[in-house]
């Protein structure tokens, strides 16, 4: 399975949604397309909408850790929603979350950032 890959700028908190495997054939189309609209949209924040992630690996959590590191020396935050549990383990297992919040909900993600 390949990775769908759907990012919506709101203000100035960029929404990603994934769905489908991301792993090591398709951690750098993520990186790229991520990258790029932080630069063109001079992002502050990520939200990270993982509710139709069926599949990550370590590549997957290097991209995610990377984009992390990236908006956070510009002052802003990440935030995870609407995570699935296979994901979720993988998560809590390598300890994101103890940098990474997690909310339930896109909208409570949004509220948490101050986006209407």
């Amino acid at each position: 399975m390949s990775l769908n890959v759907k990012l919506e700028v709101k203000d100035r908190v960029l929404c990603i949604r994934l769905s489908g495997d991301l792993d090591h054939h398709t951690a750098a189309q993520l990186r790229s397309e991520v990258d790029q609209t932080i630069e063109e949209n001079q992002i502050h924040d990520i939200i990270l909408n993982l509710e139709a992630l069926s599949f990550m690996d370590s590549s997957g959590l290097g991209v995610i850790l990377g984009r992390y590191k990236l908006i956070k020396s510009q002052g802003g935050e990440m935030v995870v929603c609407s995570i699935s549990p296979s994901v979720k383990r993988l998560f809590e297992m390598s300890g994101m979350f103890k940098i990474i919040r997690l909310e339930d909900s896109e909208q409570k993600a949004l509220n948490t950032l101050g986006v209407a």
